[in-house]
């Protein structure tokens, strides 16, 4: 198997996107052949504290809009990348984005490849984005589609379109939709509730936590099943501080927002919930 040449821009975009240092970031990609994605794991197993950024490590200008249907039943984001914080906040720029997302509505369309292949007075989405790369300069392009189908579906931009949510809800909702909405941009959670939690995302979190507790000197020579049960509380923390319904409310320390869920409505509940963030 052939070794993987790790230059300095793999070791400075992995400290960039974990805050490890930069010989523990060298280590780390030699150790995984210079894979991204199992050398940030390699530094958790370790014990390196890094930054839980999940979809959001690439780090990439542009912006993200997020729309509904009229009847709320449908919810579509998506970001426009562009390579430099002066296109992304040009005023030209985000309006174009924004013919886009109208686009995207009224065509219904459920893929980057539909949606490039839709319409605007007329004119194909792929055309207009080619035109508008050879006027300003810059790679550009639509990415990180995700499309929401629900009974009620709320939407919310935060952060000078940086991130876009959709929230989907098993009946309509007024203020408690952008309140929820708000906390998933805000917190960033992997799922609703721990039943939810991907099966494969359990497994790498159980990994990493039990070779944690495995390199604590102090666990050394102890039974399997007292390791076992040490990594189960561990990731119970996980799913608390994880997933949506187990979080702390943002807007009250004292909920949970499940707790807050039930204020509002003993019957509402968040059925999935999509975030698109650029880094």
């Amino acid at each position: 198997m052939s070794t993987a040449t790790i230059t300095a821009a793999d070791i400075n975009k992995l400290r960039q996107a974990t805050g490890a240092g930069m010989m523990d970031c060298r280590k780390a990609l030699t150790e995984t052949n210079g894979d991204f994605e199992e050398a940030i794991d390699w530094l958790r197993k370790k014990g390196a504290k890094v930054a839980a950024l999940r979809g959001d490590r690439e780090a990439k200008e542009g912006v993200v809009i997020a729309r509904t249907t009229a009847d709320n039943k449908t919810g579509i984001a998506f970001s426009v990348s562009c390579e430099t914080d002066f296109v992304s906040k040009n005023s030209d720029f985000v309006a174009f984005a924004q013919s886009i997302g109208e686009a995207a509505i009224q065509n219904n369309v459920k893929s980057v490849d539909e949606l490039n292949n839709s319409t605007v007075n007329g004119a194909r989405i792929a055309d207009m984005i080619n035109d508008k790369l050879a006027s300003i300069g810059e790679k550009i392009g639509v990415t990180k589609f995700e499309r929401i189908d629900a009974d009620y579906v709320a939407s919310y931009i935060h952060g000078a379109n940086r991130i876009g949510v959709l929230v989907g809800f098993n009946r309509p909702v007024t203020d408690a939709g952008k309140d929820i909405a708000m906390q998933i941009a805000a917190m960033n959670p992997v799922a609703v509730d721990a039943d939810s939690v991907p099966a494969a995302t359990i497994e790498r979190e159980r990994a990493i936590v039990t070779e944690q507790i495995k390199a604590d000197p102090k666990m050394e020579g102890k039974p399997a099943e007292m390791i076992s049960k040490i990594a189960d509380g561990k990731l119970n923390a996980f799913f608390k501080e994880q997933t949506l319904l187990a979080q702390v409310y943002v807007k009250d320390g004292a909920k949970s927002v499940a707790d807050y869920l039930k204020g509002v409505d003993s019957t509402l509940k968040v059925t999935q919930f999509k975030r698109v963030a650029l880094g």
